[in-house]
Protein backbone atom coordinates (compact mmCIF):
# COMPACT_ATOMS: atom_id res chain seq x y z
CA UNK A 1 0.00 0.00 0.00
CA UNK A 2 1.29 3.48 -0.90
CA UNK A 3 1.85 5.69 2.15
CA UNK A 4 0.20 9.09 2.47
CA UNK A 5 3.65 10.65 2.18
CA UNK A 6 4.41 8.87 -1.12
CA UNK A 7 0.94 9.60 -2.44
CA UNK A 8 1.47 13.30 -1.77
CA UNK A 9 4.88 13.20 -3.44
CA UNK A 10 3.38 11.51 -6.51
CA UNK A 11 0.71 14.20 -6.70
CA UNK A 12 3.28 16.98 -6.46
CA UNK A 13 5.43 15.31 -9.12
CA UNK A 14 2.48 15.02 -11.49
CA UNK A 15 2.09 18.78 -11.28
CA UNK A 16 5.77 19.49 -11.80
CA UNK A 17 6.67 20.09 -8.15
CA UNK A 18 9.56 18.53 -6.26
CA UNK A 19 9.43 18.25 -2.48
CA UNK A 20 12.90 16.78 -1.98
CA UNK A 21 15.21 18.37 0.54
CA UNK A 22 16.41 21.56 -1.12
CA UNK A 23 20.07 20.97 -0.25
CA UNK A 24 20.02 17.65 -2.10
CA UNK A 25 18.73 19.09 -5.32
CA UNK A 26 21.21 20.05 -8.01
CA UNK A 27 21.14 23.37 -9.86
CA UNK A 28 18.16 23.42 -12.23
CA UNK A 29 18.78 23.14 -15.95
CA UNK A 30 16.66 26.27 -16.40
CA UNK A 31 19.55 28.23 -14.80
CA UNK A 32 21.91 27.19 -17.61
CA UNK A 33 21.97 28.31 -21.23
CA UNK A 34 20.67 25.03 -22.56
CA UNK A 35 17.75 25.12 -20.17
CA UNK A 36 16.93 28.74 -20.98
CA UNK A 37 16.87 27.99 -24.71
CA UNK A 38 14.88 24.80 -24.20
CA UNK A 39 12.31 26.83 -22.27
CA UNK A 40 11.91 29.19 -25.24
CA UNK A 41 11.62 26.27 -27.65
CA UNK A 42 9.02 24.53 -25.47
CA UNK A 43 6.86 27.65 -25.67
CA UNK A 44 6.94 27.56 -29.46
CA UNK A 45 9.76 29.99 -30.25
CA UNK A 46 11.30 29.24 -33.65
CA UNK A 47 13.76 31.89 -34.81
CA UNK A 48 14.32 32.03 -38.55
CA UNK A 49 17.83 33.46 -38.02
CA UNK A 50 20.18 33.25 -35.05
CA UNK A 51 22.87 35.97 -35.01
CA UNK A 52 25.86 35.24 -32.79
CA UNK A 53 28.51 37.94 -32.39
CA UNK A 54 31.56 36.91 -30.41
CA UNK A 55 31.27 33.16 -31.00
CA UNK A 56 34.30 31.32 -29.61
CA UNK A 57 34.83 27.75 -30.83
CA UNK A 58 31.14 26.78 -30.86
CA UNK A 59 27.88 27.27 -28.96
CA UNK A 60 26.24 23.87 -29.18
CA UNK A 61 23.28 24.97 -27.07
CA UNK A 62 22.15 27.36 -29.79
CA UNK A 63 22.64 24.96 -32.70
CA UNK A 64 20.92 22.06 -30.96
CA UNK A 65 18.00 24.11 -29.63
CA UNK A 66 17.07 25.60 -33.01
CA UNK A 67 18.20 23.11 -35.69
CA UNK A 68 15.92 24.58 -38.38
CA UNK A 69 17.29 28.14 -38.03
CA UNK A 70 19.89 29.84 -40.20
CA UNK A 71 22.96 31.00 -38.26
CA UNK A 72 25.10 34.08 -38.82
CA UNK A 73 28.39 33.85 -36.91
CA UNK A 74 30.54 36.98 -36.45
CA UNK A 75 34.13 36.77 -35.24
CA UNK A 76 36.99 39.24 -35.86
CA UNK A 77 39.97 36.90 -35.45
CA UNK A 78 41.15 34.78 -38.39
CA UNK A 79 42.61 32.22 -35.97
CA UNK A 80 39.07 31.06 -35.27
CA UNK A 81 38.10 30.47 -38.90
CA UNK A 82 38.65 26.67 -38.70
CA UNK A 83 36.07 26.52 -35.89
CA UNK A 84 33.62 28.63 -37.90
CA UNK A 85 34.12 26.40 -40.93
CA UNK A 86 33.44 23.31 -38.84
CA UNK A 87 30.21 24.81 -37.46
CA UNK A 88 29.14 25.58 -41.03
CA UNK A 89 29.41 21.89 -41.93
CA UNK A 90 27.14 20.78 -39.08
CA UNK A 91 24.30 23.30 -39.38
CA UNK A 92 22.95 25.94 -41.73
CA UNK A 93 25.53 28.58 -40.84
CA UNK A 94 27.53 31.28 -42.55
CA UNK A 95 30.21 33.41 -40.95
CA UNK A 96 31.91 36.78 -41.20
CA UNK A 97 35.50 37.48 -40.15
CA UNK A 98 34.89 40.92 -38.69
CA UNK A 99 33.81 42.67 -35.54
CA UNK A 100 30.22 43.80 -35.09
CA UNK A 101 29.82 47.49 -34.37
CA UNK A 102 27.70 50.58 -34.83
CA UNK A 103 28.70 51.14 -38.48
CA UNK A 104 30.87 49.53 -41.18
CA UNK A 105 34.56 50.46 -41.04
CA UNK A 106 37.61 49.32 -39.09
CA UNK A 107 38.74 49.33 -35.47
CA UNK A 108 41.56 48.28 -33.17
CA UNK A 109 40.95 45.35 -30.86
CA UNK A 110 42.77 44.46 -27.65
CA UNK A 111 43.35 40.70 -27.78
CA UNK A 112 44.37 38.71 -24.72
CA UNK A 113 46.93 35.88 -24.96
CA UNK A 114 44.19 33.22 -24.84
CA UNK A 115 42.67 34.76 -28.02
CA UNK A 116 39.21 34.10 -26.53
CA UNK A 117 39.04 37.38 -24.61
CA UNK A 118 39.20 40.57 -26.65
CA UNK A 119 37.56 43.96 -26.67
CA UNK A 120 37.40 47.36 -28.32
CA UNK A 121 37.72 48.82 -24.83
CA UNK A 122 40.53 49.14 -22.28
CA UNK A 123 40.53 47.14 -19.05
CA UNK A 124 40.17 49.16 -15.85
CA UNK A 125 43.26 47.39 -14.46
CA UNK A 126 45.52 49.13 -16.97
CA UNK A 127 47.55 48.43 -20.14
CA UNK A 128 49.28 45.40 -18.64
CA UNK A 129 46.09 43.34 -19.07
CA UNK A 130 44.82 44.88 -22.31
CA UNK A 131 46.65 42.39 -24.54
CA UNK A 132 48.01 43.05 -28.02
CA UNK A 133 46.51 45.33 -30.67
CA UNK A 134 44.82 43.94 -33.79
CA UNK A 135 43.26 45.95 -36.59
CA UNK A 136 39.99 44.41 -37.75
CA UNK A 137 37.13 45.18 -40.11
CA UNK A 138 33.83 46.26 -38.55
CA UNK A 139 30.34 45.42 -39.83
CA UNK A 140 26.88 46.30 -38.54
CA UNK A 141 24.05 43.86 -37.99
CA UNK A 142 21.76 45.95 -40.18
CA UNK A 143 24.34 45.76 -42.97
CA UNK A 144 24.66 41.98 -42.72
CA UNK A 145 20.98 41.12 -42.44
CA UNK A 146 20.21 43.32 -45.47
CA UNK A 147 23.12 42.15 -47.64
CA UNK A 148 22.49 38.49 -46.89
CA UNK A 149 18.70 38.73 -46.94
CA UNK A 150 18.39 37.05 -43.54
CA UNK A 151 14.76 36.85 -42.38
CA UNK A 152 13.33 37.36 -38.92
CA UNK A 153 12.28 36.60 -36.33
CA UNK A 154 15.79 36.78 -34.91
CA UNK A 155 17.53 35.53 -31.84
CA UNK A 156 20.56 37.75 -31.17
CA UNK A 157 23.37 36.53 -28.93
CA UNK A 158 26.19 38.95 -28.04
CA UNK A 159 29.35 38.01 -26.12
CA UNK A 160 31.42 41.07 -26.95
CA UNK A 161 33.20 42.35 -23.83
CA UNK A 162 31.63 45.77 -23.44
CA UNK A 163 30.65 46.53 -27.06
CA UNK A 164 26.99 45.60 -26.60
CA UNK A 165 25.51 49.09 -26.97
CA UNK A 166 27.73 49.87 -29.97
CA UNK A 167 26.50 46.75 -31.74
CA UNK A 168 22.87 47.42 -30.88
CA UNK A 169 23.26 50.97 -32.22
CA UNK A 170 24.07 49.41 -35.59
CA UNK A 171 21.03 47.15 -35.50
CA UNK A 172 18.06 49.53 -35.34
CA UNK A 173 16.37 47.91 -38.33
CA UNK A 174 17.26 44.37 -37.29
CA UNK A 175 15.96 45.00 -33.76
CA UNK A 176 12.46 45.54 -35.13
CA UNK A 177 12.18 41.79 -35.65
CA UNK A 178 13.79 39.89 -32.76
CA UNK A 179 11.89 38.20 -29.97
CA UNK A 180 15.00 37.34 -27.94
CA UNK A 181 18.27 39.17 -27.25
CA UNK A 182 20.95 37.49 -25.14
CA UNK A 183 23.63 39.71 -23.58
CA UNK A 184 26.49 39.37 -21.15
CA UNK A 185 25.99 41.89 -18.37
CA UNK A 186 28.62 43.02 -15.86
CA UNK A 187 27.91 44.42 -12.41
CA UNK A 188 31.35 46.04 -12.29
CA UNK A 189 33.00 48.66 -14.49
CA UNK A 190 35.73 46.27 -15.64
CA UNK A 191 35.92 47.84 -19.11
CA UNK A 192 36.52 51.58 -19.38
CA UNK A 193 33.47 53.12 -21.03
CA UNK A 194 31.63 49.81 -21.23
CA UNK A 195 28.01 49.41 -20.09
CA UNK A 196 27.12 47.84 -16.78
CA UNK A 197 24.06 45.70 -16.22
CA UNK A 198 21.83 48.62 -15.26
CA UNK A 199 22.78 50.38 -18.51
CA UNK A 200 21.78 47.35 -20.56
CA UNK A 201 18.50 46.93 -18.70
CA UNK A 202 17.55 50.60 -19.18
CA UNK A 203 18.58 50.51 -22.85
CA UNK A 204 16.56 47.38 -23.56
CA UNK A 205 13.58 48.67 -21.54
CA UNK A 206 13.49 51.86 -23.64
CA UNK A 207 13.17 49.66 -26.73
CA UNK A 208 10.50 47.42 -25.25
CA UNK A 209 12.58 44.51 -23.90
CA UNK A 210 12.82 43.21 -20.34
CA UNK A 211 14.87 40.54 -18.54
CA UNK A 212 13.37 37.05 -18.87
CA UNK A 213 16.20 34.80 -17.79
CA UNK A 214 19.60 34.60 -16.15
CA UNK A 215 22.04 31.77 -16.65
CA UNK A 216 25.61 31.09 -15.54
CA UNK A 217 26.93 33.80 -13.28
CA UNK A 218 30.56 34.63 -12.54
CA UNK A 219 32.14 35.76 -9.27
CA UNK A 220 35.37 37.73 -9.43
CA UNK A 221 38.48 36.21 -7.79
CA UNK A 222 39.30 39.47 -5.98
CA UNK A 223 36.62 39.13 -3.30
CA UNK A 224 34.03 36.68 -4.68
CA UNK A 225 31.67 39.55 -5.51
CA UNK A 226 29.13 38.88 -8.24
CA UNK A 227 30.86 40.10 -11.40
CA UNK A 228 28.73 39.17 -14.40
CA UNK A 229 26.07 36.94 -15.85
CA UNK A 230 24.33 36.19 -19.13
CA UNK A 231 20.89 37.75 -19.42
CA UNK A 232 18.07 36.84 -21.74
CA UNK A 233 15.78 39.70 -22.82
CA UNK A 234 12.36 39.29 -24.45
CA UNK A 235 9.74 41.73 -25.68
CA UNK A 236 7.93 43.28 -22.74
CA UNK A 237 4.52 42.72 -24.32
CA UNK A 238 5.47 39.70 -26.39
CA UNK A 239 4.31 36.07 -26.25
CA UNK A 240 6.57 35.09 -23.33
CA UNK A 241 4.93 37.62 -21.00
CA UNK A 242 1.26 37.24 -21.87
CA UNK A 243 0.50 36.23 -18.29
CA UNK A 244 1.97 37.62 -15.07
CA UNK A 245 0.34 34.98 -12.87
CA UNK A 246 2.72 32.99 -10.67
CA UNK A 247 1.09 29.57 -11.25
CA UNK A 248 -2.19 28.02 -12.49
CA UNK A 249 -4.85 27.78 -9.72
CA UNK A 250 -4.49 24.05 -8.95
CA UNK A 251 -0.71 24.19 -8.84
CA UNK A 252 -0.86 27.34 -6.71
CA UNK A 253 -2.92 25.48 -4.10
CA UNK A 254 -0.34 22.71 -3.96
CA UNK A 255 2.47 25.25 -3.71
CA UNK A 256 0.72 26.84 -0.75
CA UNK A 257 0.42 23.39 0.82
CA UNK A 258 4.11 22.71 0.17
CA UNK A 259 5.08 25.98 1.85
CA UNK A 260 2.80 25.43 4.84
CA UNK A 261 5.19 24.38 7.67
CA UNK A 262 2.63 22.10 9.30
CA UNK A 263 1.82 20.33 6.04
CA UNK A 264 5.53 20.02 5.18
CA UNK A 265 6.20 18.47 8.60
CA UNK A 266 3.41 15.95 8.05
CA UNK A 267 4.93 14.89 4.71
CA UNK A 268 8.24 14.11 6.42
CA UNK A 269 6.63 11.49 8.66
Amino acid sequence: MISAKQLAKNLFAALGLDIRNKSAASAPERARMRGALRQLSSLGFRPATVIEAGVATQTLELYESFPSASFLLIKPLAEFEPFLQKISTTCNAQYVLAAAGSAPGSATFHVHPDKVSYSLLHEVEGPSVDGTLHSVSVVSLDQLTAERNLPGPYLIQLDVQGAELQILAGASRTLQHPEVVMLEGTLLATMIGGPQLHDLILHRKALGFVVYGLYPILYRPLDKALAQGDFLFVREHGPFRQSHAYAPPQQRKLLDLQLDPLAAEALKK
